[in-house]
């Protein structure tokens, strides 16, 4: 819970499941199209591996993790194809939390942070400008060079904005980056639906 009493000065939204739905499954059927192997076993095989974690930091090229999946998931898939599957990912703006951001930023700097990669950013900063607009500035892991839950990407935005990491409240539906946010010193609020967040707005006294 946070409290009205928070000092808090700036808000960080997670994107991927909190802003903008996301199904790695609709990848996952799109790649099945070019693998011998069936779809549960495509589920089983495809993780957020090391390869995963470091694409999303920048240190591994779009042609070199897609070479990965193509080993991984035995893929007979050119880039183009595998880019489709992708960004197919992407399922739709979660427009209540949209609406809430908008209502609060004129208020508080609201900034996103996502753990991302260059050719979903590409993604959604062109199908969902409604959502991406709605801050006053984002932050990619594989812009930064840190991923969530590292205590590095947290302090590069401390730096960016000028805001202390004990004056900002974030919002994330993965847990490990709820709590590397704590421990790295942010309020942070476990995200399971958009009540969650309006809850915290709330509490804090901006809605």
């Amino acid at each position: 819970m946070v409290s009205a009493q928070h000092n808090v000065e700036g808000l960080i939204f997670d994107l991927g499941g909190v802003v903008i739905d996301v199904d790695f499954d609709q990848a996952l059927h799109i790649w099945a199209e070019y693998s011998r192997l069936p779809i549960e076993e495509l589920r089983a095989r495809f993780k957020m591996d090391v390869e995963y974690e470091c694409h999303e930091r920048g240190e591994l090229k779009q042609s070199e993790y897609f070479k990965h999946l193509r080993e991984l998931l035995e893929l007979e898939a050119n880039d183009a194809d595998i880019t489709s599957g992708w960004n197919s990912i992407f399922v739709g703006e979660i427009t209540e939390t949209v609406n809430d951001i908008l209502s609060v930023r004129s208020r508080l700097p609201c900034f996103a942070f996502s753990n991302s990669n260059p050719t979903h950013q590409i993604a959604w900063m062109a199908d969902y400008p409604r959502a991406v607009s709605s801050f006053h500035q984002i932050f990619v892991s594989s812009e930064l060079g840190h991923r969530k839950p590292e205590r590095a990407a947290f302090d590069a935005i401390a730096v960016a904005t000028g805001i202390s990491l004990a004056a900002m409240l974030f919002f994330d539906d993965t847990i490990e980056n709820v709590m590397g946010a704590r421990a790295a010193g942010l309020a942070a609020v476990h995200v399971k639906t958009p009540s969650d967040i309006r809850r915290a707005l709330i509490e804090i006294g901006l809605l």
